[in-house]
């Protein structure tokens, strides 16, 4: 849009001062005779721009004119670049371009030592969102679902459940939650709450019907009683102690981290042995399982003797298996 793209002119000169028309073109992503006829019409509206000709010319805004359109305080500032810094996020939803494009306009508008404090706090904050040894989640139908919610669409999904296998369903979306990487649509189905994982939506068709949504809904609250219907029936985890062998205890540290229940640490446990003791609270038993076998002589479970039954009858299954 026209009035946009001239807004994006007095910003840019407003913090370059002065760029040529062909920079201006790149930036905006249009022709040179088109970033000169907008420079005729700023400068017919009032705006105190003009063109030099010769090697240093260019397009130049009188010094002193600002476009002060932010009225931001340092820490606002800083507060903005620095999550602006998180752009896997507008990525997944498809607004990357768009967040860039907001970003570049309000450091234009931004006095010079906030430009710097907002730059430097961006450029030294990185966020990794991807959880240890654990591949992308698919993201594809983000920001489909995305405009679902945004203009409150009902959306037929292709979607693979984990229980019920391949399904297709209609549903009326409510909003959309970041949880440790990864993505969930919340929408009713039949009138009743649900979660769906976005990376196991194959296809999300956005139809004609406007979605129902209850008055006052909360999507925030609404996602706290689902998620705390979904821990309550949570597979049973375990406490374990393991001895490990001096040369793996701190890749075992790392790899388990992340499997470890909520609000529990990986520990140190005393022991009259030449191989460290660790205690570790596993949030699922079968991961515990499944991880423990994985490192097979150089782990070893010393209770409880249920897991050690367990590692034993998967280690035997495997041999038959594979002997």
């Amino acid at each position: 849009m026209r009035a946009d793209r001239l807004l994006q002119i007095i910003l840019l000169l407003q913090r370059h001062a002065r760029l040529s028309a062909r920079e201006l073109a790149e930036r905006l992503e249009v022709s040179t005779r088109t970033v000169m006829r907008d420079m005729e019409a700023l400068s017919a509206a009032g705006v105190p721009v003009y063109t030099e000709r010769g090697r240093h010319g260019g397009c130049v805004l009188l010094p002193g004119y600002r476009a002060d359109v932010s009225g931001l305080t340092p820490r606002e500032a800083q507060a903005l670049f620095a999550w602006s810094g998180r752009s896997a996020l507008s990525d997944e939803l498809g607004l990357r371009d768009a967040l860039q494009s907001a970003m570049g306009k309000l450091s234009a508008t931004l006095p010079l030592e906030l430009q710097d404090d907002a730059d430097a706090l961006s450029d030294a904050i990185v966020v990794d969102r991807r959880r240890w040894f654990a591949e992308a989640e698919d993201t594809g139908a983000l920001p489909v679902l995305r405009q679902a919610v945004v203009t409150r669409r009902r959306v037929r999904l292709q979607y693979a459940s984990a229980s019920e296998g391949h399904q297709r369903r209609t549903v009326d979306p409510w909003g959309l939650v970041e949880q440790a990487g990864r993505w969930y649509l919340v929408a009713a189905h039949r009138g009743a709450a649900r979660m769906y994982r976005v990376s196991r939506v194959e296809e999300a068709d956005i139809l004609e019907e406007a979605a129902e949504r209850p008055d006052g809904l909360d999507v925030r609250a609404e996602w706290e009683r689902l998620r705390s219907g979904l821990e309550q029936h949570a597979p049973v985890g375990v406490e374990v102690e393991v001895r490990v062998h001096p040369e793996r205890v701190e890749l075992i540290r790392r790899i388990a981290t992340p499997m470890v229940a909520k609000g529990t640490r990986i520990r140190d446990v005393p022991a009259e042995d030449e191989w460290p003791h660790l205690a570790l609270h596993f949030r699922v038993r079968e991961a515990a399982s499944g991880l423990l076998l994985a490192f097979g002589s150089d782990v070893e479970v010393v209770e409880p003797a249920e897991l050690r039954t367990r590692l034993l009858e998967l280690a035997t299954a495997a041999v038959a298996t594979y002997g």
